[in-house]
């Protein structure tokens, strides 16, 4: 099943007192989450929207048992760190191991996708 996170950051003069919005989409049971969060960076938000819909799976297994999961996310920060291939700033390593947890409970595979192929932005502002 393929799943999709990502974050926008929001506008600094924007009525919210949220600095983002974080979100993920499962296009194949029609599932779109989105929500203002409060984060530091753009990998503070994108590992908060990965960790968002990694709890969603796992929340609702009786709605997604038996399903392999392809997961796609356009901040190489976060997917490299997930994969192991870079180690993320200090300040991120407990996201990273829920990330990990998370692996290891599920075996998802993680893979970088450009912003403009990611469909949560698509969705966005609907």
């Amino acid at each position: 099943m393929e799943c999709f996170f990502g974050s926008y950051e929001l506008p600094s003069d924007s009525r919210q007192d949220k600095s983002a919005v974080v979100t993920f989409t499962i296009p194949q049971v029609g599932i779109t989450f989105k929500a203002p969060f409060d984060g530091v960076s753009s990998d503070h938000t994108d590992f908060a929207s990965l960790l968002a819909l990694l709890e969603f799976i796992d929340g609702n297994q009786k709605y997604f048992s038996n399903h392999t999961y392809q997961i796609y996310g356009n901040n190489h920060h976060v997917v490299d760190a997930v994969n192991k291939t870079e180690h993320p700033p200090d300040e991120y390593v407990h996201l990273l191991h829920k990330a990990l947890n998370y692996r290891d409970r599920y075996r998802f595979s993680l893979e970088w996708i450009a912003a403009r192929d990611n469909p949560v932005y698509d969705q966005l502002f609907d």
